[in-house]
């Protein structure tokens, strides 16, 4: 198999840490996407995902997998026994489910705010910015720092007992966060606990 992407990003991240859950880094090689200049624009990426954006995985038939979801769904299904999206109807149901706000009001939030409310990627890679619309999502993303914290006051993980790729998200979101400076409100202590247990899991100590 092979992943395109690029290292620094939150998406990449997501899909590495999953692959070093489910133990398959060795079987996978990975190709480098420049996109700070723009090259998941160019019209060979495009060919593998006409909506540019890494990573990209392409199975050994030629098949292009796109979507974290989608990528971390078929490698968790893999093996014998779905490690990251569960093993039954319910449980696939909330990890979905979990995944979905993961993204929406975080990962997602911050992602708008990288994009609209600073420089982002430079003026040739965003065609376009609302300020008003990237300084909105910040808060969207403070708010769902909050709720996240409030889930994980009743519980150890963010769909439930286990660890799944909704926490992947969640983690992914928050590192973002960090790295365009949004911070997480000093009265979400059941989730800075949470990142402090994460972070010493090998997928991501590592």
């Amino acid at each position: 198999m092979k992943i395109y992407d690029y290292r620094e990003f939150p998406n990449p991240a997501r899909v590495r840490i999953a692959l070093a859950e489910l133990e398959l880094i060795d079987q996978v090689e990975f190709i480098s996407v420049d996109v700070p200049n723009g090259e998941h624009k160019s019209p060979q990426f495009r060919k593998m995902n006409p909506f540019p954006a890494v990573p990209v995985l392409e199975l050994e038939d030629g098949t292009k997998l796109a979507e974290c979801t989608a990528i971390t769904e078929y490698l968790d299904n893999l093996g014998d026994v779905p490690k990251l999206t569960g093993t039954d109807a319910k449980q696939r149901g909330i990890i979905h489910m979990m995944q979905r706000r993961a993204e929406a009001v975080l990962l997602d939030a911050v992602a708008a705010y990288f994009h609209h409310a600073t420089p982002g990627l430079g003026p040739d890679i965003e065609e376009f910015q609302c300020k008003e619309w990237g300084l909105h999502q910040r808060e969207r993303a403070a708010k769902g720092m909050a709720y996240f914290n409030g889930v994980l006051e009743t519980q150890p993980y963010v769909a439930g007992d286990n660890f799944s790729m909704a926490d992947i998200t969640v983690f992914a979101g928050l590192s973002f966060a960090d790295a365009v400076n949004i911070d997480i409100p000093e009265d979400c202590t059941h989730l800075n606990k949470w990142r402090q247990k994460l972070n010493k899991r090998p997928s991501i100590a590592g």
